[in-house]
């Protein structure tokens, strides 16, 4: 991105960083501290232009485009966030387009509702030289494992196409509690999300809500807890968590949707996540078209547990 121009209004022109990126997330992206409705006031009323021209909020800016925007006044901060940290996360892929990580838990994928900051800005303070770092997708911050970020704004694009055309394979493990019965089976239950007046994401099964649907096969049965391997079909917020929930059989250490009492006796065995796993992901490169798949092993909390509740499966 150069900076062609420090008069009354700046003019910027677009490079490969921010090809294909909508005008309305460019500005607010670039305008930091600046209102989000008086960035789509200012691009309403034209004081914004894209090669001298006006453009709507969902324009995806080409390279070479010149955006001209206007002087903007910020508002003083009331407090400055403390700088991200380059986290050292374990890698286990990388090539020129897409970097997957193995994210542990108990560590947000991005800042916000409490949280400086993540995954993302903890990578981003690591690699100031990089261009493009961008989440293809979330995970919980009490989710550990594979995490796909993007590194160049072409493959952002095509893994979220891939997402919502379900072209992404995505397997988790999880500890759940109760006995499963009847073997492999999909819930189908549409989800609602609504945020609590402290800030706070919950989901519920409602008929009003999105579709949703969960593929669920057991790999281990205990007396108490049962071992699953599960697949995304769909990619709503907190979706394994609530459909588990729903069917009578939350995963343990949930602490929004879990069985409070179990989760408190099963803190004295060492307890002390959500014991949800991200496991595999299989896609087709966004780039080349080659497949790819990826594997996250246990942490070694939840091996632990998986081997001492279920001593006769293999992990």
């Amino acid at each position: 991105m150069n900076e062609l121009s420090k008069a009354r209004a700046t003019v910027l022109e677009v490079g490969e960083e921010s090809a294909a990126q909508r005008i309305d997330n460019f500005l607010l992206r670039r305008l930091k501290g600046v209102p989000k409705s008086h960035v789509y006031r200012v691009l309403r009323s034209g004081e914004v232009r894209v090669n001298s021209g006006r453009v709507q909020p969902d324009y995806r800016l080409r390279i070479g485009d010149r955006v001209r925007i206007p002087p903007m006044r910020r508002p003083e901060a009331p407090e400055r966030r403390p700088s991200a940290r380059a986290l050292e996360l374990p890698v286990v892929y990388e090539d020129a387009a897409l970097v997957v990580l193995d994210k542990p838990a108990g560590v947000a994928v991005h800042g916000g509702s409490g949280v400086s900051f993540g995954v993302i800005e903890s990578l981003r303070a690591a690699r100031p030289q990089a261009k493009v770092l961008e989440l293809a997708h979330r995970l919980d911050r009490d989710t550990s494992g594979l995490l796909i970020v993007a590194k160049k704004r072409g493959a952002l694009l095509e893994l979220h196409r891939m997402l919502r055309e379900g072209e992404v394979e995505k397997t988790y493990l999880a500890v759940a509690a109760g006995r499963w019965a009847g073997g492999a089976r999909e819930i189908r239950a549409p989800l609602r999300k609504r945020t609590t007046a402290s800030g706070e994401r919950r989901v519920s099964v409602d008929r009003e809500g999105l579709e949703a649907v969960t593929r669920v096969r057991p790999l281990a049965l205990g007396e108490r807890v049962t071992l699953l391997e599960i697949r995304l079909l769909t990619g709503r917020t907190h979706q394994i968590r609530v459909h588990l929930a729903h069917v009578g059989h939350p995963i343990l250490g949930d602490d929004k949707y879990g069985k409070f009492e179990l989760n408190r006796s099963l803190a004295k065995e060492g307890v002390k996540r959500l014991l949800l796993h991200a496991h595999r992901l299989s896609f087709a490169h966004p780039v080349t078209g080659a497949p790819v798949r990826f594997v996250a092993p246990l942490p070694e909390d939840l091996r632990r547990f998986i081997a001492a509740h279920f001593p006769d499966h293999e992990l």
